[in-house]
């Protein structure tokens, strides 16, 4: 990655962030998993700061994919998470994919909020031994060479990620300009990874950035992974309210007529 990338006549630079935002919920040891459990079904914990302070962080950002964002159920006190961060950051554009649902108690989506208007948004749900995990996808600029952002939330499991990673290299092969954001539940390095990189453009992240668990980073498991002719700097982590991972943002250098 180059930290003298700048923007030119011919590129575009973009802010990129990708976070899973626990639908607001607060976990800050392992020990919460059990003792906060009820947090994820009922509409208690102070989930709106964790969304106002969410929404400060989005807004310093072009384009962001969010994970565990919920679209409107009893624990979110029937809020659209996605669309409230939107209108707090002060994004004009924003899309959703309910992709999991337990009744009207609790629900999940992936989500993307941008300053660009989107000329196509699509999402697909993802195979798996379990449903309930998608990827959604925003192309921006109408050409061939045109910038493709997807956001994904893989499964737990190495075999479902390997069949969720084939599916969704399938989706990208022929998308020269492409971003993949998400939580993978897996670092780069899992050899389930192997059949994205040999169907896209897609390249491994130079570096590994710990995102998991958040308040002891030891596990890269939330990704960017951007395509051999895209050129990209910056790759950090940042806390994401009270989340159990961390946001990934990084700064991306686009061809302009990849936006035209």
């Amino acid at each position: 990655m180059d930290s003298r990338m700048a923007e030119t006549s011919t590129t575009r630079r973009l802010r990129l962030l990708s976070a899973n935002i626990q639908a607001g919920t607060s976990t800050r040891r392992y020990s919460d998993y059990a003792t906060r459990s009820w947090s994820h079904v009922l509409p208690v914990g102070n989930k709106r700061a964790a969304l106002d302070t969410i929404a400060e962080l989005a807004a310093q950002y072009d384009i962001v994919g969010l994970q565990e964002s919920d679209p409107g159920s009893w624990r979110s006190g029937f809020t659209n998470q996605t669309h409230y961060l939107a209108e707090r950051a002060g994004f004009d554009y924003w899309s959703h994919q309910p992709n999991r649902r337990v009744g009207i108690v609790a629900s999940s989506a992936n989500a993307l909020l941008s300053r660009m208007e989107p000329v196509e948004v699509s999402d697909y749900p993802l195979p798996g031994r379990i449903p309930g995990r998608g990827v959604l996808i925003a192309r921006f600029g109408r050409g061939v060479g045109s910038l493709t952002v997807a956001v994904a939330h893989l499964s737990l499991g190495a075999g479902s990620r390997k069949s969720q990673l084939a599916f969704i290299g399938e989706l990208l092969q022929d998308h020269p300009h492409s971003v993949l954001m998400g939580d993978f539940n897996c670092t780069p390095e899992h050899p389930e990874m192997s059949v994205l990189f040999q169907r896209t453009r897609l390249q491994p992240p130079s570096e590994a950035v710990h995102t998991f668990p958040s308040w002891r980073p030891q596990r890269a498991i939330d990704h960017i992974l951007v395509s051999d002719g895209l050129a990209c700097a910056g790759m950090r982590a940042l806390p994401a309210a009270w989340s159990d991972h961390l946001a990934l943002s990084l700064e991306l250098e686009v061809p302009a007529f990849a936006l035209a």
